[in-house]
């Protein structure tokens, strides 16, 4: 047995909904720490399509049976939580160049607030390269299709939404 402490690494975001893409870097972050904390921001200036409740809950669905996962709610700084959860990594997502600078610079934030924290950028497969929340939300309201850009469960849940809206 290894005296080496365990790797623990955070993702943060929204995750509103969950997608495709954030399935990828979670799965792949799965075998490469030994936990991967998948951390909501609780944004109270946001109104989020899902509730904190149901993005963990979809989160658990999605990797039932991964025991690297795991989902919880955060708010404040994002290195007092790491720190809170012996985490030395932070893995962040990039789609796009677009994506770079602000990462960057929060990257450099994050670690002149806490110099042990460490940042891994990953990219997800290319063909979720174009996916985000936002769009997923966008194009399924104006009546796109989504799937295989979310996991099963999201899309179900988005219809759900839809279908009650329309009562």
């Amino acid at each position: 047995m290894s005296s080496q402490a365990p790797r623990i690494a955070i993702y943060p975001g929204s995750f509103d909904p969950l997608t495709s893409g954030h399935v990828d870097i979670i799965e792949r972050g799965s075998r490469i720490f030994d936990k991967i904390i998948v951390a909501i921001l609780i944004n109270a200036e946001k109104v989020p399509l899902f509730s904190e409740e149901e993005r963990i809950a979809i989160i658990k669905d999605v990797f039932k049976g991964n025991k690297h996962v795991q989902a919880e709610t955060f708010n404040g700084l994002l290195v007092d939580y790491a720190q809170e959860k012996n985490a030395t990594v932070l893995v962040r997502g990039l789609r796009a160049v677009s994506d770079f600078e602000y990462e960057f610079q929060m990257a450099l934030m994050n670690r002149h607030l806490a110099p042990g924290l460490e940042t891994v950028f990953m990219m997800p497969d290319e063909k979720y390269t174009f996916v985000s929340s936002r769009l997923i939300k966008e194009v399924f309201t104006l009546g796109g299709e989504v799937a295989g850009l979310v996991p099963p469960v999201v899309e179900q849940k988005l219809r759900a939404k839809q279908k009650a809206k329309r009562k």
